[in-house]
């Protein structure tokens, strides 16, 4: 071992990844805990299109299923049950009548933002408990985490069932263009 704390060259020791797959399971908690208030509401793949049209603005059906990966009566049954339960709009597109548009209607949307700030609601809870000095150190650590993970764009944010704070453009998190 090197006086960096490291063994074998530039790879990640033990505790470096068992410090990141411990913070992962705090993060996966929060998101699990946050999908569970919701879930007698909405299904898992209702509340990912949910999460989806308020990341992307409103779509149609063929860019629901799509982006969901399956065929599109799947995404039709789903986005069904959606307006029946009153959080999704469906309407004529008035570009093209051979497709409808899809919008979250109030409850929709108050059911993300919901559970995004639970979420954050959470996260906060989290930071609390470290000094302002740590939390400071904290961000930049994790933007640099999350560029070496491949930073999952804006536009794809929706799949792992969060929403961006710039989902429709304007700056990113990290302060690069959304």
């Amino acid at each position: 071992m090197d006086d960096t704390g490291r063994g074998d060259g530039d790879r990640p020791t033990r505790e470096e990844i068992d410090a990141i797959m411990l913070a992962a399971r705090v993060f996966v908690a929060i998101a699990a805990q946050s999908v569970a208030e919701v879930n007698e509401q909405v299904t898992l793949p209702q509340l990912r299109v949910l999460v989806m049209i308020a990341s992307r603005g409103p779509l149609n059906l063929a860019a629901v299923a799509q982006s969901l990966g399956v065929h599109s009566s799947n995404a039709t049954r789903a986005c069904d049950r959606l307006v029946t339960a009153g959080l999704l709009h469906r309407s004529d597109d008035p570009t093209d009548r051979r497709n409808l548009v899809l919008e979250l209607t109030r409850d929709g949307r108050h059911l993300v933002d919901t559970m995004n700030e639970k979420r954050r609601t959470a996260i906060s809870g989290v930071l609390e408990q470290m000094s302002p000095a740590r939390r400071r150190r904290l961000v930049p650590l994790l933007r640099a985490f999350a560029r070496a993970a491949g930073e999952i764009p804006d536009t794809k944010a929706w799949a792992l069932g969060w929403t961006t704070e710039q989902p429709l453009g304007g700056t990113a998190p990290d302060g690069s263009a959304a």
